[in-house]
């Protein structure tokens, strides 16, 4: 199928807009959302892509992100993909909640049976963005990305991999060094196979150790500090001394009384797109 749209809805004076399209990369049909803002009748603006977490989808960040008030105000396109392929069909794909669907990790999986559709990465970083550049009024050379705990792994993994692509990246919450936490050894071992070296290549700490400066305009991490999964899943200070290491500038933000949801995001979110505005405006 050509790009389906789904719904259609003005919104801040803008347009947000939910599709689907026949995906090369997965193989199978992709949802995504895009927020349109109403500087974009006059010409290309930068784009902003956001990865969602764990067991959402690419409704989730546009219903509960409070983003496109500020997007409107900022002239920034927002883009949200899903979070992994729907339909694959592959035995005990849906049987957790924190491994297959959704729950691609924004990796190309190398294993049988996944690594026919689950191939988040080059769908996110390079069909979609593609997609989205020929069919909406985007800038190419104005590319950030965030995300939020599986997302925000996604955003510091996919921006550290593609820096050709993304000139900004931040996240809420993001699992920091998923070679070392539950999630991230259940999804590894599944999607990429025991050896652990080809894990570091999808772990942001791990990414960061091996670079020096990368975004010498600085990443922003917000982290609640009631967050349930904070001490045994998403593990900030292994990035933050990553980062120490490779003279990386961050600003890594701990609240008090926020937890790991989109109450916690919300309330931030402002930040962030005025974080990247900055940087994709300059």
């Amino acid at each position: 199928m050509a790009l389906e749209l789904l719904g259609e809805h003005g919104c801040f004076g803008g347009v947000q807009g939910f599709y689907r399209h026949d995906s090369k990369e997965i193989g199978l049909p992709m949802r995504f959302s895009v927020f349109v803002p109403p500087q974009a009748k006059q010409g290309p603006v930068p784009v902003l892509f956001y990865l969602a977490g764990l067991t959402c989808n690419e409704e989730t960040f546009m219903i509960k992100g409070g983003a496109q008030r500020i997007a409107a105000e900022l002239g920034i396109m927002l883009v949200a993909p899903d979070t992994s392929p729907r339909g694959a069909d592959i035995p005990g794909e849906s049987d957790a909640w924190d491994f297959g669907v959704g729950a691609g990790f924004y990796l190309d999986a190398t294993q049988a049976p996944w690594r026919k559709h689950y191939r988040m990465e080059s769908y996110v970083a390079q069909e979609l963005l593609q997609l989205v550049l020929k069919e909406f009024p985007a800038h190419a050379g104005r590319v950030g990305i965030f995300g939020h705990s599986m997302g925000g792994h996604g955003a510091l993994t996919l921006a550290l991999r593609h820096r050709d692509v993304y000139r900004s990246v931040s996240a809420f919450a993001p699992i920091a060094a998923p070679s070392q936490c539950p999630w991230g050894e259940k999804a590894f071992g599944n999607y990429l196979g025991g050896d652990q070296a080809n894990w570091r290549q999808h772990d942001a700490s791990a990414l960061m150790q091996q670079l020096q400066t990368p975004f010498p305009q600085g990443i922003l991490i917000d982290q609640g500090l009631s967050d349930k999964f904070l001490a045994q899943q998403l593990l900030p200070e292994a990035f933050e001394a990553a980062c120490a290491q490779a003279q990386q500038p961050l600003q890594l933000r701990r609240h008090e009384g926020y937890d790991h949801g989109y109450y916690f995001i919300s309330t931030f979110m402002q930040d962030h797109l005025r974080f990247h505005h900055r940087i994709l405006s300059a």
